[in-house]
């Protein structure tokens, strides 16, 4: 039996940053949980002050099948590189050829710069380019592969 896990980022500005992983990764909001008609009743209920509803983001795999992914606000920037870090595998794997799995990887980095992230550096190996190293809004690294 496996165990069902989430990712956390903590972030400066959840809600902007979790449109930018939503465009990313094609996830969604998840609903309000049972019995509240929105997440703002939910909040209501628990007595959460409104000056802190957007202190927190949640996305979620509109198939079910990916983990949750849980933006947190924390009063820190980001200062280091990660020590982890997600690889969008929009190419298809080195074992589809690279004319076809490089177009892929360029179209996935255009969209994503426009979105608002940057390329930090591109890789190479064997002499041709192999994958984009890239910085979400925040700075956070990640790779499109």
């Amino acid at each position: 039996m496996s165990t069902k896990w989430s990712l956390t980022i903590d972030c400066a500005h959840p809600g902007k940053l979790a449109e930018f992983w939503a465009l990313a990764l094609g996830y969604v909001e998840p609903p309000p949980p049972a019995g509240f008609t929105s997440w703002e009743a939910q909040f209501i209920d628990w007595g959460l002050p409104e000056e802190e509803w957007d202190d927190g983001a949640y996305l979620s795999d509109p198939d079910g099948v990916g983990p949750s992914l849980s933006f947190l606000k924390v009063p820190e920037s980001k200062v280091v590189k990660n020590r982890l870090h997600l690889d969008l595998r929009v190419g298809g794997g080195r074992e589809i050829p690279w004319e076809t799995r490089w177009p892929r990887v360029t179209a996935e980095v255009e969209r994503l710069t426009a979105a608002g992230a940057t390329v930090v550096r591109e890789h190479e190996l064997n002499g041709r380019p192999d994958h984009v190293e890239m910085a979400d809004p925040e700075g956070h690294e990640f790779c499109v592969v």
